[in-house]
C-alpha cells in the first residue's frame, strides 16, 4: 500500500465497535423477562428541574432474578422516580416501600416476545445503516485519495480492507441480534 498516502481503518473500526457496543446497550434495555438494571436506563427523572438519569437519583439493584429495586436518596424525589418509571413505558407497576421503589418484572407473553424481537432486529437494523454509513465514509476517503494520486491498485486493498471490516461488523450484529432473540424467546 502506498506510503505517502494512508486511509485510516482504526478509526473506521473505532466507530464500528461504537455502533455495535451502541446496538449491545440498546438490547441491554429490552425487558426479556429477567430483571435487570440495565432496563432502567433510558428512564429520566424530573429531579430539581431538570431530566436526570434514575441512577443519578436512587440506586437500582436486582435483589431476585424477578424484581428490580431503585432505593431512592432523597424522599421528596420518590413520587418523581415512581412517576417516570409509570410513564417509561416499560410495562412495569412499581410499588413503593418508603424510599425504596419494588419493581416486579412480570412473565412475557408469547405476543409480547414477538414484539420485543421485532423491536430488537429493528436496533439491529439501524446498527447496521450506522456501520454502512461508516463505511461510505471510507470509501469516499479512499475515492478522494485517489483523486488526490493514490494508484489504482492502492484504492482497491483500501477498499478491500474497508469492506472486510464491514463485514466482520455486520456478521457481529447478525449474530448479536440472534442471541438476544433466543433469549427474548427463551421461556
Amino acid at each position: 500500500m502506498s506510503d505517502d498516502i494512508e486511509i485510516d481503518t482504526d478509526e473506521l473500526e473505532r466507530r464500528m465497535a461504537g455502533a455495535l457496543a451502541n446496538l449491545r446497550r440498546e438490547f441491554a434495555g429490552l425487558r426479556t423477562g429477567r430483571a435487570s438494571a440495565a432496563m432502567l436506563e433510558p428512564v429520566r427523572v424530573d429531579a430539581y428541574g431538570q431530566m436526570t438519569p434514575i441512577t443519578q437519583v436512587g440506586t437500582v439493584n436486582v435483589p431476585e432474578p424477578r424484581m428490580v429495586t431503585v432505593n431512592v436518596w432523597d424522599k421528596s424525589l420518590v413520587s418523581a422516580v415512581e412517576r417516570a418509571i409509570r410513564e417509561s413505558g416499560l410495562g412495569i407497576n412499581p410499588q413503593l416501600n418508603g424510599t425504596i421503589i419494588m419493581l416486579p418484572v412480570p412473565e412475557l407473553n408469547e405476543e409480547r416476545r414477538r414484539e420485543l424481537t421485532k423491536v430488537a432486529a429493528q436496533y439491529a437494523e439501524n446498527a447496521r445503516v450506522a456501520i454502512r454509513n461508516i463505511r461510505r465514509d471510507g470509501m469516499d476517503r479512499i475515492r478522494k485519495a485517489g483523486a488526490d494520486g493514490m494508484s489504482e491498485d492502492d484504492q482497491k486493498l483500501w477498499e478491500v480492507e474497508v469492506q472486510e471490516l464491514t463485514d466482520d461488523h455486520i456478521s457481529r450484529v447478525g449474530s448479536t441480534l440472534a442471541t438476544k432473540q433466543d433469549e427474548i424467546m427463551q421461556v
